[in-house]
């Protein structure tokens, strides 16, 4: 009998019920492909987009985009991975909402001892974001501001520290008192609660001087477009990485203009890490700076993987703190 895996998939885009399970046969990895055994699975925005209809997706369709676990297998031609290594991959066709998968070895990545198989999973496709928008994107460096909505979230957290790490001074803005602080203790110079602030660009404009920011990173969407591009100083730059407000409504492209000449770029990592060379060294920066300690990973929900739904449910409802992983 051949093995299966149970995996979640979808047959219709729309609220958390569409998702069921479904055993699913594996079969043999083939030429450079990996068979992996999930340890953790990571939960993402991205797989909310997927799974709603915000991002159209062929169907029927698995789901989920990173994931940490064990080699069983690997097809020819790789060279990289071998049966019972430790790897862990973010991207690649959905289906990391699973037992177990069959996939292609460029994107999947050895996973040094001291990384956990959670912290992976939490990491990889947050921390591979946080890594191209610091090192990938624009250049950065010390004497820069930038601006970071959702800095208590997944992302935001390895974000604060990352800006920690290299001197950069980081403005997060985050939805309450506690998570203000959290964002503070992460690495944040400054946090603004929006639910107590009026005008979120204002309180930007008075914390530089009236300057402005040199660079909004916003993974909110819709409902901060605004605040970001006003938030930005003259020649500023404006990277939209996510929606998870929704999607940014079409624009004036002379706004830009208005505004003071601003830069704004719409970058994915799937982008960046379809290079499997480049794959590996982004993974091996953010594997430095977690071996170092200047990035911990704080994992504030966990969830079996029967329990997708809620943990959709609660991603979607902007409730969650840090990263949230599902366990098979």
């Amino acid at each position: 009998m051949s093995r299966t895996a149970r995996t979640v998939v979808i047959r219709q885009q729309g609220a958390p019920e569409v998702m069921e399970f479904e055993d699913r046969p594996l079969g043999e990895p083939g030429p450079g492909e990996v068979l992996i055994r999930h340890e953790a699975i990571g939960l993402n925005f991205l797989d909310t987009y997927q799974r709603s209809g915000l991002y159209t997706m062929p169907l029927p369709t698995a789901l989920g985009q990173e994931g940490a676990g064990v080699i069983e297998a690997v097809g020819d031609g790789v060279t990289h991975l071998r049966v019972g290594d430790r790897a862990a991959y973010a991207g690649g066709p959905p289906g990391s909402y699973s037992d177990a998968r069959v996939m292609p070895a460029g994107i999947v990545v050895p996973l040094p001892d001291s990384v956990s198989f959670e912290e992976a999973a939490a990491a990889m496709l947050k921390g591979l974001t946080v890594q191209y928008l610091f090192r990938r994107t624009v250049e950065i460096g010390p004497d820069d501001t930038v601006l970071f909505h959702a800095a208590a979230g997944g992302v935001g957290l390895i974000a604060c520290q990352w800006a920690r790490s290299e001197g950069i001074r980081l403005i997060g803005t985050a939805g309450s008192p506690e998570k203000c602080a959290l964002a503070r203790e992460h690495g944040a110079s400054e946090v603004i609660d929006y639910r107590a602030v009026a005008d979120v660009a204002a309180e930007v404009r008075r914390l530089t001087g009236g300057r402005g920011v040199d660079i909004v990173m916003d993974g909110v969407g819709k409902d901060t477009w605004d605040a970001s591009l006003d938030s930005l100083r003259p020649l500023g730059m404006m990277i939209s990485f996510g929606n998870a407000s929704g999607k940014v409504p079409p624009i004036d492209i002379t706004t830009l203009a208005a505004k003071g000449s601003l830069k704004v770029t719409r970058p994915t990592l799937f982008t960046h890490v379809s290079d499997p060379e480049t794959c590996r060294a982004m993974a091996a920066d953010l594997f430095a700076k977690m071996e170092s300690g200047a990035v911990k990973m704080r994992i504030d929900q966990r969830f079996p993987l029967s329990e997708v739904a809620e943990a959709h449910r609660i991603l979607s409802a902007r409730a969650t703190t840090g990263s949230t992983v599902l366990l098979p």
